[in-house]
């Protein structure tokens, strides 16, 4: 075969081919290469009276009653406070979009940038406070024209903190330093986590993220005198039985003190900051390598102690095959090293899967999941003890001496011990939770 036949068969093997478009006569359809297309859809055509929109814009932020008015008009509102506050402050946005400054805002109105912009935002704290259905009695609490300067104090909080701030606003009839003396505490009582007395205070009354904030501040104070005043303000606001008895006996030592009267170490304290139980971290490889381990049936936080009594019991177990044999069916199980205290209860032993660490009523190193031993066999609450009781269909640990003074003589079970999840290059018991 010659070279030029070699190359036409190559190239003719290699030749790519394109739809070409046939006329009901058979011929193709347009003059030439760049005719040879797919026909062009158009796009849909809106009723000759409407214009067609390929999307919606967005919503006015306007009030219904400024939306007819010319930009002349809308400063005037803002220059003369022609209505409430929350009112006439979208205006600032809408004018924000159509490419003013805070500068030139305030030259047509005069109203400073600081202001415009706590406006805006108190305008929103407001709007949220209507979503959670805030008593529409209590909303003219913050339509005199210090209302933004108390609401724009909120602006860090979540949208159920704002709720309750605003009604413990309302109620003491706090000034804005009053409600940013509240929001901080409320932001900043989470992250106290593990402080000395934290687990005394409720995470979701404001009364008593502020009592503990001065609770504090006291404990920081150089001169016991300003202790006192400290202490002083925290029973002011604190709600809770157990905040204020905690208060109270931080107050009893300050006033002992400023007396020159000696004063105990605060055992108690100390100890809120330990667990009364084991807690471990398992090491990767642990359970495969256990002589013995140990298999419970688990039940997830969220599930109630109704769940929790219902979890399996084993029956039987045959020491020599490793069978275990149980009272019913169940689908989540975990596997754990043969530990004495759980190996000792195992019938009655059951897994608490917590979402959460920071949960339990202790320091607690990091956020993570954590898997909570209980034995259901003993139930009967005793003061050094730490149990898992129902609270509202969600299993929580407490301590035995916060139930005991709240009255619980009956829990769902006892903790034995509380498995942290393996972690590089960690200790297998953290120093901050064990002596």
């Amino acid at each position: 075969m010659s070279r030029r036949g070699h190359v036409e068969e190559h190239g003719a093997n290699n030749l790519t081919t394109s739809a070409i478009l046939l006329g009901p006569d058979g011929s193709p359809i347009g003059g030439g290469p760049r005719d040879r297309k797919l026909p062009f859809t158009p796009p849909p055509t809106a009723p000759p009276d409407q214009l067609y929109q390929p999307f919606h814009p967005p919503p006015s932020p306007l009030p219904d009653k400024f939306r007819t008015l010319d930009l002349t008009q809308r400063l005037a509102v803002l220059r003369d406070r022609l209505g409430l506050w929350y009112e006439y402050a979208p205006l600032i946005s809408a004018l924000s979009r159509e490419g003013f400054t805070p500068s030139s805002i305030e030259e047509a109105t005069g109203i400073s940038g600081v202001e415009q912009n706590c406006l805006v935002v108190a305008s929103q704290v407001r709007d949220s406070l209507l979503s959670e259905d805030f008593p529409d009695e209590l909303l003219p609490y913050f339509d005199s024209y210090g209302g933004p300067e108390l609401l724009y104090e909120l602006r860090f909080l979540n949208a159920r903190q704002r709720f309750d701030a605003a009604r413990h606003a309302i109620d003491y009839r706090l000034e804005p330093k009053g409600v940013r003396e509240l929001a901080r505490s409320m932001k900043d009582f989470p992250r106290r986590r593990g402080d000395d007395g934290w687990e005394a205070f409720t995470r979701d009354s404001p009364g008593d993220c502020l009592a503990f904030a001065r609770f504090r501040q006291s404990r920081e104070a150089i001169d016991v005198e300003d202790a006192v005043v400290e202490l002083e303000r925290a029973l002011q606001v604190v709600e809770t039985d157990a905040a204020r008895a905690r208060v109270e006996l931080e107050m009893e030592r300050a006033k002992k003190k400023a007396a020159g009267e000696e004063v105990e170490e605060d055992g108690e304290a100390d100890a809120a900051s330990r667990p009364d139980v084991p807690v471990v971290r398992l090491m990767y490889g642990e359970v495969a390598e256990a002589t013995t381990v140990l298999l419970l049936p688990v039940v997830r936080e969220t599930d109630g102690a109704e769940a929790l009594a219902f979890a399996p019991r084993r029956t039987k177990t045959d020491v020599d095959l490793g069978l275990v044999e149980v009272d019913k069916g169940w689908t989540r199980w975990a596997v754990v090293p043969g530990w004495g205290p759980v190996a000792e209860v195992a019938s009655e032993a059951v897994v608490i899967e917590l979402a959460d660490g920071r949960t339990l009523p202790w320091r607690s190193a990091e956020e993570e999941r954590v898997l909570v031993v209980a034995n259901r066999g003993r139930r009967v609450v005793v003061e050094d003890g730490i149990y898992v009781v129902d609270k509202e269909g969600r299993l929580v640990v407490e301590r035995g001496r916060k139930l005991a003074e709240q009255g619980v003589g009956e829990a769902a079970a006892e903790v034995l011990i509380v498995v942290r999840p393996p972690k590089e290059d960690d200790d297998m018991i953290s120093d901050e939770e064990w002596d």
